[in-house]
Protein backbone atom coordinates (compact mmCIF):
# COMPACT_ATOMS: atom_id res chain seq x y z
CA UNK A 1 0.00 0.00 0.00
CA UNK A 2 1.74 3.35 -0.81
CA UNK A 3 1.97 6.18 1.02
CA UNK A 4 0.26 9.20 0.00
CA UNK A 5 1.99 11.18 2.27
CA UNK A 6 4.95 11.71 -0.03
CA UNK A 7 2.68 13.28 -2.91
CA UNK A 8 1.59 15.80 -0.88
CA UNK A 9 2.25 19.26 -1.96
CA UNK A 10 2.43 17.90 -5.29
CA UNK A 11 -0.29 19.45 -8.75
CA UNK A 12 -2.48 16.44 -9.36
CA UNK A 13 -0.74 15.36 -12.79
CA UNK A 14 2.51 15.15 -11.48
CA UNK A 15 1.15 13.40 -8.23
CA UNK A 16 -0.05 10.98 -10.91
CA UNK A 17 3.32 10.64 -12.85
CA UNK A 18 4.94 9.79 -9.55
CA UNK A 19 2.72 7.51 -8.92
CA UNK A 20 2.86 5.70 -12.17
CA UNK A 21 6.83 5.67 -12.10
CA UNK A 22 6.81 4.32 -8.91
CA UNK A 23 4.40 1.48 -9.60
CA UNK A 24 6.13 0.52 -12.96
CA UNK A 25 9.06 -1.41 -11.50
CA UNK A 26 6.82 -3.97 -10.15
CA UNK A 27 5.08 -4.75 -13.56
CA UNK A 28 8.30 -4.72 -15.30
CA UNK A 29 9.86 -6.79 -12.62
CA UNK A 30 7.15 -9.47 -13.24
CA UNK A 31 7.27 -9.37 -17.05
CA UNK A 32 11.01 -10.57 -16.64
CA UNK A 33 10.35 -12.61 -14.13
CA UNK A 34 7.55 -14.37 -16.57
CA UNK A 35 10.01 -14.33 -19.47
CA UNK A 36 12.86 -16.13 -17.40
CA UNK A 37 10.59 -18.76 -15.99
CA UNK A 38 9.30 -19.60 -19.83
CA UNK A 39 12.96 -19.68 -20.91
CA UNK A 40 13.96 -21.95 -18.36
CA UNK A 41 11.04 -24.43 -19.26
CA UNK A 42 11.99 -24.54 -22.36
CA UNK A 43 15.30 -25.48 -21.22
CA UNK A 44 14.35 -28.22 -18.60
CA UNK A 45 11.88 -29.32 -21.57
CA UNK A 46 14.79 -29.93 -24.14
CA UNK A 47 17.54 -30.58 -21.55
CA UNK A 48 16.15 -32.12 -18.08
CA UNK A 49 15.49 -30.90 -15.03
CA UNK A 50 19.46 -30.81 -14.63
CA UNK A 51 20.10 -28.06 -17.30
CA UNK A 52 22.73 -25.32 -15.62
CA UNK A 53 21.54 -22.09 -14.16
CA UNK A 54 24.20 -20.68 -16.35
CA UNK A 55 22.77 -22.53 -19.22
CA UNK A 56 19.33 -20.75 -18.65
CA UNK A 57 21.05 -17.18 -17.97
CA UNK A 58 22.62 -17.56 -21.24
CA UNK A 59 19.07 -18.38 -23.25
CA UNK A 60 17.52 -15.73 -22.03
CA UNK A 61 20.17 -12.95 -22.50
CA UNK A 62 21.06 -11.79 -18.62
CA UNK A 63 23.43 -12.69 -16.57
CA UNK A 64 23.69 -14.95 -13.77
CA UNK A 65 23.26 -12.23 -11.06
CA UNK A 66 19.91 -11.03 -12.90
CA UNK A 67 18.56 -15.07 -13.04
CA UNK A 68 19.81 -15.14 -9.12
CA UNK A 69 17.77 -11.65 -8.20
CA UNK A 70 14.56 -13.23 -9.86
CA UNK A 71 15.21 -16.41 -8.63
CA UNK A 72 17.73 -17.28 -6.09
CA UNK A 73 17.81 -21.19 -6.23
CA UNK A 74 16.72 -23.63 -8.78
CA UNK A 75 13.99 -25.21 -6.64
CA UNK A 76 12.91 -21.22 -6.96
CA UNK A 77 13.12 -21.15 -10.46
CA UNK A 78 10.65 -25.12 -10.51
CA UNK A 79 8.37 -23.96 -8.30
CA UNK A 80 8.05 -20.52 -10.42
CA UNK A 81 7.39 -22.61 -14.08
CA UNK A 82 4.84 -25.27 -12.04
CA UNK A 83 2.59 -22.02 -10.18
CA UNK A 84 2.77 -20.76 -13.47
CA UNK A 85 1.87 -23.63 -15.78
CA UNK A 86 -1.18 -23.97 -13.11
CA UNK A 87 -2.54 -19.96 -13.16
CA UNK A 88 -2.05 -20.21 -17.33
CA UNK A 89 -4.12 -23.19 -17.26
CA UNK A 90 -6.63 -21.81 -15.17
CA UNK A 91 -6.89 -18.91 -16.43
CA UNK A 92 -7.07 -20.18 -19.98
CA UNK A 93 -11.17 -21.42 -19.30
CA UNK A 94 -12.48 -18.01 -19.13
CA UNK A 95 -10.76 -16.79 -22.43
CA UNK A 96 -11.47 -19.77 -24.33
CA UNK A 97 -15.78 -19.47 -23.32
CA UNK A 98 -15.35 -16.29 -24.52
CA UNK A 99 -14.64 -17.48 -27.83
CA UNK A 100 -15.91 -20.73 -29.01
CA UNK A 101 -18.83 -22.83 -27.64
CA UNK A 102 -18.60 -24.43 -24.42
CA UNK A 103 -17.68 -28.10 -25.51
CA UNK A 104 -15.39 -26.88 -28.07
CA UNK A 105 -13.98 -24.68 -25.21
CA UNK A 106 -13.87 -27.84 -23.08
CA UNK A 107 -12.15 -29.86 -26.24
CA UNK A 108 -8.82 -27.57 -26.54
CA UNK A 109 -8.79 -26.51 -22.55
CA UNK A 110 -8.40 -30.38 -22.37
CA UNK A 111 -5.41 -30.45 -24.78
CA UNK A 112 -3.98 -27.54 -22.93
CA UNK A 113 -4.20 -29.84 -19.90
CA UNK A 114 -2.15 -32.63 -21.39
CA UNK A 115 1.15 -30.17 -22.20
CA UNK A 116 0.19 -28.73 -18.25
CA UNK A 117 0.60 -32.42 -17.54
CA UNK A 118 3.78 -32.87 -19.62
CA UNK A 119 5.54 -30.02 -17.82
CA UNK A 120 4.22 -31.19 -14.51
CA UNK A 121 6.08 -34.94 -14.64
CA UNK A 122 8.94 -33.02 -15.54
CA UNK A 123 9.43 -30.44 -12.72
CA UNK A 124 7.42 -31.73 -10.23
CA UNK A 125 10.12 -35.18 -9.32
CA UNK A 126 12.97 -32.26 -9.49
CA UNK A 127 11.01 -30.54 -6.85
CA UNK A 128 10.08 -33.47 -4.75
CA UNK A 129 13.63 -34.87 -4.99
CA UNK A 130 15.08 -31.47 -3.28
CA UNK A 131 14.70 -31.04 0.86
CA UNK A 132 11.21 -28.24 -0.09
CA UNK A 133 7.39 -28.96 1.08
CA UNK A 134 5.88 -28.95 -2.06
CA UNK A 135 2.26 -29.89 -0.26
CA UNK A 136 1.09 -25.94 -0.45
CA UNK A 137 2.78 -26.26 -4.21
CA UNK A 138 0.54 -28.60 -5.57
CA UNK A 139 -2.72 -27.63 -3.74
CA UNK A 140 -2.65 -24.48 -5.08
CA UNK A 141 -1.77 -26.11 -8.60
CA UNK A 142 -4.72 -28.06 -7.99
CA UNK A 143 -7.12 -25.71 -7.08
CA UNK A 144 -6.22 -23.90 -10.13
CA UNK A 145 -6.93 -26.89 -12.30
CA UNK A 146 -10.07 -28.31 -10.51
CA UNK A 147 -11.73 -24.84 -10.65
CA UNK A 148 -11.11 -24.10 -14.39
CA UNK A 149 -12.36 -27.75 -15.43
CA UNK A 150 -15.50 -27.55 -12.76
CA UNK A 151 -16.22 -23.87 -15.03
CA UNK A 152 -15.53 -25.71 -18.46
CA UNK A 153 -18.23 -28.73 -17.63
CA UNK A 154 -20.60 -26.47 -15.71
CA UNK A 155 -20.97 -24.19 -18.78
CA UNK A 156 -21.36 -27.57 -21.45
CA UNK A 157 -24.03 -28.62 -19.02
CA UNK A 158 -25.91 -25.79 -18.88
CA UNK A 159 -26.20 -25.09 -22.64
CA UNK A 160 -26.78 -28.34 -23.30
CA UNK A 161 -23.69 -29.81 -24.65
CA UNK A 162 -22.68 -32.70 -22.64
CA UNK A 163 -24.48 -34.59 -20.20
CA UNK A 164 -26.00 -33.56 -17.69
CA UNK A 165 -24.44 -36.32 -14.99
CA UNK A 166 -20.84 -35.15 -16.51
CA UNK A 167 -17.95 -34.91 -13.18
CA UNK A 168 -14.73 -32.54 -14.14
CA UNK A 169 -13.07 -34.58 -11.39
CA UNK A 170 -14.08 -37.85 -13.98
CA UNK A 171 -12.37 -36.10 -16.94
CA UNK A 172 -9.26 -35.13 -15.36
CA UNK A 173 -8.68 -38.64 -13.97
CA UNK A 174 -9.36 -39.73 -17.67
CA UNK A 175 -7.18 -37.04 -19.24
CA UNK A 176 -3.87 -38.10 -16.49
CA UNK A 177 -4.52 -41.50 -17.74
CA UNK A 178 -3.86 -40.42 -21.50
CA UNK A 179 -1.42 -38.61 -20.96
CA UNK A 180 0.84 -41.14 -18.69
CA UNK A 181 -0.21 -44.38 -21.00
CA UNK A 182 3.13 -44.44 -21.95
CA UNK A 183 6.46 -42.31 -23.18
CA UNK A 184 6.23 -42.92 -26.83
CA UNK A 185 7.60 -40.07 -28.98
CA UNK A 186 3.85 -39.63 -30.18
CA UNK A 187 2.01 -39.80 -26.74
CA UNK A 188 1.05 -36.00 -27.00
CA UNK A 189 -1.00 -36.70 -30.25
CA UNK A 190 -2.26 -40.00 -29.24
CA UNK A 191 -3.98 -38.03 -26.22
CA UNK A 192 -5.19 -35.66 -28.65
CA UNK A 193 -6.89 -38.34 -30.47
CA UNK A 194 -8.44 -39.43 -26.98
CA UNK A 195 -10.05 -36.63 -26.17
CA UNK A 196 -11.71 -36.49 -28.87
CA UNK A 197 -13.49 -39.35 -28.66
CA UNK A 198 -13.90 -38.73 -24.90
CA UNK A 199 -15.51 -35.69 -26.02
CA UNK A 200 -17.95 -37.40 -28.76
CA UNK A 201 -18.93 -39.35 -26.03
CA UNK A 202 -19.80 -36.51 -23.68
CA UNK A 203 -22.24 -34.72 -26.14
CA UNK A 204 -25.55 -34.94 -24.71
Amino acid sequence: MEDSSVFQGLPMEDEKKLSKTTRKPRADAERNRRRLAEVAKAAFTEQGADVSLDEIARRAGVGIGTLYRHFPSRDAILEAIYRQEAEQLGEAASGLLENNEPVEALRVWMRLFVDYIATKKLILPALNASTRDTSELTAYSSGQVRTAAELLVRRAIDNGDIKRDVQSQDLLYALYGFVNIDNQPDRVQRAHRLIDILVAGLIS
